[in-house]
């Protein structure tokens, strides 16, 4: 008896609609079973029934949330490396390297070294056109200066841009761009790499060697980036797609000229020459160039 028990069955009938009526002789069933069969006990799991996945909540990022902004900075040194490469020397277009994955962090630092260099290049250019009979003085205002135009193109241009190309329907439908934002920020932080080695040499004793140097680096960064644009802004109108192209060159033919005449306008032999006179135009756009960056 002690590993048997029982399970008890009571049938309840209804006899002549008294509902409490139970009859223990008649209606009272024992059955044996055994209680230490827990094979039989045992709940068979459902196979196919699968937990839900926690994916998909962690996988949505939010603007204001630290995990947004750092997917554009989750890429290796191989990965910028390779990317300042291909922005040199231009082999396949730029947007299919960056293969849907662009990021900020090589353009971040690109700019960045630029902005240090330029400092650094424009403050020995200075040096050496200064009269040596006095203490130097550092400007400051050039990395200043230098932060200002380059992260302010870096970061506007492709803004002005994209939007745009939104306006004017680049994409497969109305309002919409072949190109996101992100990947036109990288696009333009990496066309931004040639002016590294350029400022590296542009202070140059020689002014004819540093206007060459500067035209390099705008003829070699213009074409990476009409290049790259322009299958994205060919899909508008004929008419629109030029235009875009044209102010594409003109921004930044602007951003060499004012890297040229902020950085390197002073030469070793300026103190050596007699002055010549600068015509209004030519002296108030040189003001407003300076007042414009803080310089």
């Amino acid at each position: 008896m002690a590993n048997r028990g029982y399970d008890v069955v009571v049938d309840v009938d209804d006899h002549e609609g008294d509902l409490g009526h139970t009859d223990l002789q008649e209606d009272l069933e024992f059955h044996s079973s055994n209680f230490n069969d827990t094979q039989s006990s045992k709940i068979t799991p459902d196979s196919t029934y699968q937990p839900p996945s926690s994916s998909s909540g962690s996988s949505k990022r939010y603007l204001w949330t630290l995990s947004f902004y750092a997917q554009f900075f989750a890429v290796d040194t191989s990965h910028v490396l390779h990317r300042c490469f291909s922005a040199l020397v231009p082999r396949r277009p730029f947007l299919d390297i960056l293969d849907g994955n662009p990021d900020l962090y090589g353009p971040f630092w690109i700019a960045t070294t630029v902005v240090f260099i330029l400092f650094l290049t424009g403050t020995i250019s200075q040096y050496l056109a200064s009269h040596h009979d006095k203490a130097f003085v550092y400007n400051f205002k050039l990395l200043s200066g230098a932060a200002g135009l380059i992260y302010g193109y870096t970061a506007i241009v492709p803004i002005a841009l994209w939007g745009l190309l939104k306006w004017f329907g680049s994409g497969n439908a109305p309002g919409e761009s072949n190109i996101s934002l992100v990947e036109s920020w990288a696009l333009y932080g990496y066309a931004n790499v040639i002016w590294i080695p350029v400022a590296l040499i542009s202070w140059s004793p020689i002014s004819i060697l540093n206007y060459v140097f500067v035209a390099v680096g705008f003829a070699v960064s213009a074409v990476f980036l009409t290049r790259n644009l322009w299958p994205v802004v060919s899909v508008t109108e004929a008419k629109i797609s030029r235009i875009l192209v044209i102010g594409v060159v003109a921004a930044h033919a602007g951003l060499a000229i004012a890297i040229k005449f902020l950085f390197f306008a002073a030469g070793p032999a300026a103190k050596d020459l007699p002055e010549i006179p600068k015509g209004d135009e030519a002296e108030k756009g040189e003001k407003m160039i300076r007042a414009l960056f803080g310089m």
